[in-house]
């Protein structure tokens, strides 16, 4: 695994590789994992990103506390794209 994960990491990672998707993820969890990876910044438009290697990634707006179902899937994409995934999980 590229990037060390606490126990809260690891939570909320494996609250976003859930099935069926899971719909009590809490932005705030997610920015602070996602932290891990890059610099999480607001954009001028209101939405949350990540910046990893001057790669941007933005993630939509964090106004409701949980995210949709839409935003969950993005993260997943995005943590796999950097090595986290269930099985990595589940071994860690």
């Amino acid at each position: 695994m590229p990037f060390k994960l606490d126990h809260s990491h690891r939570t909320t990672a494996q609250k976003i590789f859930g099935h069926p998707l899971n719909h009590n993820i809490k932005w705030h969890d997610v920015l602070v994992l996602l932290g891990r990876f890059g610099v999480v910044h607001e954009t001028h438009s209101g939405n949350w990103a990540v910046t990893v290697d001057e790669e941007v990634t933005s993630f939509g707006s964090t106004r409701p506390k949980d995210l949709t179902d839409d935003q969950v899937i993005k993260v997943r994409h995005f943590l796999e794209a950097h090595g986290i995934n269930l099985e990595v999980l589940n071994a860690a």
